[in-house]
């Protein structure tokens, strides 16, 4: 079977994903912040012979980082690795002038510092297997200048950079960022409160995402709703 650490795994894209990849026959070990919704999450998942271990806690420290990566090793390997997890560094958005410094070094830890941390603790199981991968979640707003997203646009930006980099440094790997598009999400939510109406549910762009680690294209930046053309 192979293996999958997902980030962000209780709610919206990332408990979609974990979804399709254990009715895949997908092992899969979980992490989110809150342990009942994770748990109730973990419980849902159905798939042939599937292993699901969740590990509630906060990417932005390290023990519960090498909690994820061991429970991986247990499962037997690592295969993908999924980051997911994301703050906004303010609740709702604001203009930068207004931009806390510590709402932004938070959103900058979670999406920036938490994967890199992640990457370094998992590359030495996502280099033992055949199809080894990491996946990170990026946005629109880490390309284009939106009024009040950019301090959550600066990290994703950088997040894109530290997977483009990464691509390079190991070639034996695919590294993939994904502008997942606008989703009806907790996420979004808070960050526009009262904008979700007509966006659609992450469960739509997931057949994008399957469609990397069944194509397995070159490393780089792709945006999931060309993706799920792709695969129709």
């Amino acid at each position: 079977m192979p293996v999958a650490i997902i980030t962000g795994a209780s709610k919206g894209l990332g408990r979609a994903l974990a979804r399709a990849l254990a009715e895949r026959g997908w092992d899969l070990v979980l992490d989110a912040r809150t342990a009942s919704v994770l748990k109730e999450t973990a419980d849902g998942l159905d798939g042939p012979g599937t292993r699901v271990v969740p590990l509630a806690g906060d990417v932005t420290d390290a023990a519960h980082r090498r909690a994820l990566v061991a429970a991986a090793g247990e499962l037997g390997g690592l295969d993908l690795l999924v980051h997911n997890a994301s703050a906004l560094g303010a609740e709702p958005l604001v203009p930068l002038e207004r931009q806390s410094l510590e709402g932004f070094r938070a959103a900058l830890e979670t999406n920036v510092v938490a994967a890199l941390g992640l990457v370094q603790e998992s590359l030495p199981l996502l280099r033992r297997s055949d199809a080894g991968a990491v996946l990170v979640v990026s946005s629109d707003a880490a390309a284009e200048a939106y009024a009040t997203w950019g301090g959550y646009g600066a990290s994703k930006a950088a997040l894109d950079q530290l997977a483009a980099v990464l691509a390079v440094e190991e070639p034996g790997l695919r590294v993939w960022a994904v502008d997942p598009g606008d989703m009806r999400t907790d996420l979004y939510r808070a960050a526009v409160p009262g904008d979700e109406e007509g966006r659609p549910e992450p469960e739509t762009v997931v057949p994008g995402f399957l469609s990397l680690l069944e194509r397995r294209p070159a490393s780089g930046r792709y945006a999931a709703p060309a993706l799920v053309e792709v695969a129709r």
